[in-house]
C-alpha cells in the first residue's frame, strides 16, 4: 500500500502485548498487575493441567474454576492439552493434543480459542499444519527480534524480546521516547512481551516488572491490546481494497481501521465502508 502507513486503533502508533505461559500460581499475581497498570496479555493454557488441579488440593496452580474470572479481560490460547513436544507425536496425536485443548479451554472460558504458543517453543512444518487446518490464526515462538516490527508469518509469531531480557529497558524506552511516523516508516510499532510468570521468583524480579510496566503504560499513543486482537487487527489492515489509482478505498471487515495517507493526513476507514482519499 505506497504511501500509506498502518496504525492502530484510534489512529495509535504503537501497540503493546504480552504473552505468558502455563498457567503457574504466579499468573494470579501477573493478572493483578497488568490490571493496575491498564494493559492487556494472552495466557497460554494446557487445559488437563487445568482440569486436574481442580482435585488437587496440594498444587497451587491455576484451576479450571478459575479460569474465567481471573483472567477476565485478557485473552485465552492454546498451549496443547498436556504441553508436549508436538513435533515429535503422530499426526493424529499432535491432532487430538490440540483439538481437545481448543475444546476444553472454549468450554472452560467461555471464548472461541483461535491463538496458541508452542509448548516449549518447538515446532515443524507439520504442526503449522495441523495448527493452521484446525482454525488456529497465529502461535507464538520462542524466537525474539529485539525491534518493534511485524511479522506476517503469523504461524511463526516472536516477539521482540522475553521479559527477562537484558535489552528490555532499551527496548522500552526506545518505545515510549521514539515516533515511528517518519517518512521512512511502513507501518506502527508492536512491541511484543512473552514469558511465563513462575520465572519471577524473587521481589527483585515484581520491582523489575512493575518498573518495566511504568513506563510503557498509560501512554496515549500506544495501544494496549491481546494477542488476537493485534491478529484481527492487522489481518483487516491487510484486507483493505484499494482502486488502482489508490484514491478509494474500501474496508470490507467488520473492524475499523485507520492508517496515515501520503505521509500527511490520518484515515480512518469504518467498518464495510468505501470512501476517497484526498
Amino acid at each position: 500500500m505506497k504511501n500509506n502507513i498502518m496504525l492502530f486503533p484510534q489512529g495509535k502508533p504503537k501497540a503493546l502485548t504480552f504473552s505468558y505461559d502455563d498457567g503457574p500460581k504466579e499468573d494470579r499475581e501477573l493478572v493483578a498487575l497488568f490490571n493496575k497498570y491498564n494493559v492487556k496479555a494472552t495466557f497460554n493454557l494446557n487445559s488437563q493441567w487445568l482440569i486436574n488441579r481442580e482435585t488437587d488440593e496440594n498444587d497451587p496452580a491455576v484451576k479450571e474454576s478459575e479460569v474465567r474470572e481471573l483472567y477476565k479481560g485478557h485473552e485465552i490460547a492454546l498451549h496443547a492439552l498436556m504441553h508436549p513436544f508436538l513435533e515429535r507425536l503422530p499426526v493424529d496425536a499432535m491432532m487430538y493434543e490440540l483439538v481437545k485443548d481448543r475444546e476444553n479451554l472454549e468450554r472452560i472460558s467461555g471464548q472461541i480459542i483461535r491463538g496458541m504458543a508452542y509448548p516449549f517453543g518447538t515446532y515443524n512444518d507439520n504442526v503449522v499444519r495441523v495448527a493452521r487446518d484446525l482454525g488456529i490464526r497465529y502461535s507464538r515462538t520462542c524466537h525474539t527480534h529485539h525491534s518493534f516490527k511485524i511479522d506476517r508469518d503469523w504461524l511463526r509469531m516472536p516477539s521482540t524480546c522475553h521479559h527477562a531480557d537484558e535489552k528490555l529497558f532499551e527496548l522500552a524506552n526506545t518505545f515510549v521516547n521514539e515516533n515511528p511516523l517518519t517518512r521512512w516508516a511502513i507501518e506502527g510499532w508492536l512491541f511484543y512481551v512473552w514469558g511465563h510468570s513462575f520465572e519471577f521468583r524473587t521481589e527483585q524480579d515484581w520491582e523489575r516488572m512493575e518498573k518495566f510496566l511504568s513506563i510503557v503504560s498509560n501512554r496515549d499513543d500506544v495501544w494496549y491490546a491481546t494477542n488476537i486482537e493485534i491478529y484481527n487487527y492487522i489481518t483487516a489492515y491487510d484486507n483493505l481494497e484499494f482502486s488502482l489509482d489508490m484514491s478509494i478505498v474500501h474496508n470490507p471487515s467488520a473492524i475499523d481501521v485507520w492508517f496515515k495517507h501520503d505521509q500527511k493526513t490520518v484515515v480512518c476507514v469504518p467498518s464495510g465502508a468505501t470512501i476517497a482519499l484526498k
